[in-house]
């Protein structure tokens, strides 16, 4: 006949005191490493929306420039090709 051992803390009870610590401390690394994945995943997230987010603003940010200089153009006033300089010469 089989004997079912329950055990309160099973990462515990099984070693002696250092292997405890060895035990509690190895799952401590491996909580940490989790977490750590977790924020990379959520860092790698945000990374693409921003790399989306930044491609759509240098379209809008050349569209905007390129009505600036269509405006600019319209606005300068065109000087005659023959119109008498002022200034030095040279």
């Amino acid at each position: 006949m089989d004997r079912v051992i329950v055990l309160k803390n099973p990462t515990t009870e099984l070693v002696g005191h250092s292997s405890k610590n060895a035990v509690l401390i190895d799952i401590a690394i491996i909580r940490i490493f989790t977490k750590l994945r977790s924020f990379l995943m959520s860092e790698k997230d945000i990374s693409n929306r921003m790399d989306k987010l930044e491609h759509g603003t240098n379209k809008m940010f050349k569209i905007v420039f390129e009505r600036l200089d269509d405006i600019e153009e319209i606005i300068t006033p065109q000087l005659a090709e023959d119109r008498r300089k002022i200034g030095l010469k040279n």
